[in-house]
C-alpha cells in the first residue's frame, strides 16, 4: 500500500472509555475506564446530593451516570493528588478512545475529539458547543487537560511517521453509534437505524 492508494484516516469508537496520559510522554497515567465499568457511582451520588443533576441533564442531555466519562475522570483525579497536580499544569491529559489514537497517529501535536464524543462525557455543553465550565467546576476537573472539540469531519492533523509509513489527514472522527448511523447509510432525513 503507498500513500497515493489511501486519501485519509477515519476513526471511530466506544465513546465512553476515559484515558489519562502524560502530555510530554504519551504514557498512561492510569488504567483505562470501559464505558462498562459502574465503579464511579458514588460521584453521580454525590452530583444527587448536591442537587445538580437536573443541571447535568439541562446542560449535556443525559442523566447523570457513571456510564459516561466524567465521573470516572472526577474520580481519577480525586484519587491520586499527583495526577490532579500534573492536570492543573497542563501535564496530563485527557480523553475517550479517539482522543488517544489522535494523540498517538499524530505525534502527539493533537489533543482533539469530535462533537459525538465529546456529548457523551457528560461535560459538554450540547447547546453552545464547548465544554461547560460550570460542570468542570462542579467535579474539579481542569479544563487544560481536555482536548479541543472538532466537526466530526473535521481535519485533526496528519499522521506522524511512526504511526504510518506515509502521512494521511485524518479527516473525520465519529463514535460508536453516530459512525454506525453512516455505515448504514443512513443519509436521508427520516432514516434509522437500530444496534442490537
Amino acid at each position: 500500500i503507498t500513500g497515493g492508494e489511501i486519501k485519509a484516516v477515519g476513526i471511530t469508537n466506544q465513546r465512553e472509555t476515559t484515558l489519562v496520559w502524560d502530555r510530554s510522554t504519551g504514557k498512561p497515567l492510569t488504567p483505562a475506564i470501559v464505558w462498562q465499568s459502574r465503579q464511579s457511582e458514588p460521584w453521580v451520588a454525590l452530583i444527587r446530593d448536591r442537587g445538580m443533576a437536573d443541571t447535568y441533564r439541562d446542560i449535556t442531555g443525559l442523566q447523570p451516570d457513571a456510564y459516561f466519562s466524567a465521573t470516572k475522570l472526577a474520580m481519577l483525579l480525586d484519587g491520586d493528588p499527583e495526577i490532579r497536580q500534573r492536570a492543573q499544569a497542563g501535564e496530563a491529559l485527557f480523553g475517550t478512545v479517539d482522543s488517544w489514537l489522535i494523540w498517538k497517529m499524530t505525534g502527539g501535536k493533537v489533543h482533539a475529539t469530535d462533537v459525538t464524543n465529546a456529548s457523551r462525557t457528560m461535560l459538554f455543553d450540547i447547546r453552545a458547543l464547548e465544554w461547560s465550565q460550570r460542570l468542570l467546576e462542579d467535579l474539579s476537573i481542569p479544563r487544560e487537560m481536555l482536548p479541543a472539540v472538532l466537526p466530526s469531519s473535521g481535519f485533526f492533523g496528519e499522521t506522524d511517521s511512526e504511526a504510518l509509513p506515509f502521512s494521511l489527514p485524518i479527516s473525520g472522527v465519529a463514535g460508536d453509534q453516530h459512525a454506525a448511523l453512516f455505515g448504514q447509510a443512513c443519509f436521508a432525513p427520516g432514516d434509522a437505524k437500530c444496534t442490537y
